[in-house]
């Protein structure tokens, strides 16, 4: 059987040369958080049975509703707070772990361009010596100052090398490492690993590779991914409608509406959210609200639709796509609903853990034409943009 592993990802620090008010791992890159780039780079690989995250004692929480609103396996995923020193976040990773982890795998929170090659390149490394450690050769000309911050000596650059993770290590020999110099400062778990003498063998990195560190890492990071893959979009088109009744809410966009008449139907009738879904659904291929809610099924009789929608939204976090913006019209001849059509976006956001810019809502009359124009009923076009 495959050795099983588990991969520890520090992610408990700040990153205050990022000047940003918030932990640089749950900055945007492209679009997604960093950290979540970084936890799926590891999701599937099967001889990787547990994944640990350490972050801020009080980012916890967030933590585990970010990565598993992004479709993440509860059942693989392990959320634990970090200490003051990286080598105290990676302890408490390693206090996480079951009996049965054989290889541990460390990898930064920041580093979200790691590829599946290098992972397995160092996870097989650590299988054959014991411990390994990825890292790319110096190629730049090294310089030693003085105290006066002037060049006292070059630095002969053959056989240095500079440090990257995933770093791995058979789990008795980081927990020994730990034991015996598990209060000493270090900068990475080789470091320790040095300390307690066991070999650590380079396994070539890449330069792409790179760490989180700077705005222009953030910048290059973006440029890298942008050449790596082209974007992949999906447009998708949804509507409904619903005609008026008399003793119900009027819903539209999750916002109850003063007027004196609703919208009949088995849920909330809220076309402008059932028209959002429709719209969410054909864009990713996955049929329409009617397969996924039912009218037949009592647990949606009068259900508030914005639920729905949330369901929705995890279904296309999962499928890997994110909401680029969302176009909506709603036709209907009265009430007027302008005054309300801020509070809709407000909702709409949200349910769909997006800005309230992703959305523009529009609502229009026929001029006394068609159902809407009769004031039989409301309808609504949906049309959205999505992209992985």
């Amino acid at each position: 059987m495959t050795p099983r592993a588990a991969v520890i990802i520090p992610a408990a620090g700040f990153g205050t040369r990022m000047n940003l008010d918030h932990p640089k791992q749950y900055h945007l890159l492209a679009g997604i958080p960093i950290l979540v780039r970084t936890v799926r780079a590891f999701c599937d690989e099967d001889y990787i049975a547990r994944i640990v995250v350490v972050v801020p004692s009080d980012m916890v929480q967030h933590t585990r509703s970010l990565l598993f609103d992004h479709g993440f396996d509860e059942t693989k995923l392990t959320i634990v707070a970090g200490g003051r020193r990286r080598q105290d976040s990676v302890r408490a990773g390693l206090d996480a772990l079951d009996d049965s982890t054989e290889i541990v795998l460390v990898h930064d929170g920041a580093r979200p361009l790691i590829t599946r090659q290098l992972i397995v390149r160092c996870y097989e490394a650590a299988l054959v010596s014991g411990a390994a450690i990825a890292a790319v050769p110096v190629k730049d000309t090294l310089k030693k100052d003085n105290t006066l911050g002037q060049v006292a000596k070059t630095i002969n650059r053959i056989s240095l090398w500079q440090a990257q993770t995933p770093q791995a290590a058979r789990r008795d020999l980081l927990e020994k490492a730990y034991r015996i110099n598990g209060d000493a400062d270090v900068t990475d778990e080789s470091s320790l690993l040095e300390k307690a003498a066991i070999p650590v063998t380079l396994v070539e990195g890449a330069e792409t590779n790179i760490k989180i560190t700077r705005p222009e890492d953030l910048f290059l990071a973006e440029k890298l991914l942008s050449n790596n893959a082209a974007p992949i979009f999906r447009i998708g088109h949804g509507y409904d409608a619903h005609r008026f009744t008399e003793n119900r809410k009027l819903v539209l966009g999750g916002v109850t509406i003063p007027h004196s008449h609703g919208l009949a139907g088995h849920s909330d009738a809220d076309v402008l959210t059932h028209a959002l879904c429709d719209a969410l659904l054909g864009a990713t291929g996955n049929g329409d609200i009617g397969k996924h809610f039912p009218d037949s099924d009592a647990q949606f009789l009068d259900v508030y639709s914005i639920s729905l929608l949330k369901r929705v939204i995890q279904l296309v976090r999962n499928n890997g796509f994110m909401i680029v913006n969302a176009d909506i019209t709603l036709i209907c001849q009265a009430p007027r609903l302008a005054p309300f059509l801020p509070q809709m976006k407000e909702k709409l956001g949200q349910a769909c853990r997006v800005v309230t810019d992703v959305f523009n809502i529009k609502a229009t009359t026929t001029e006394g034409m068609g159902f809407t124009g009769r004031q039989e009923g409301i309808g609504c076009h949906a049309v959205v943009l999505l992209q992985k």
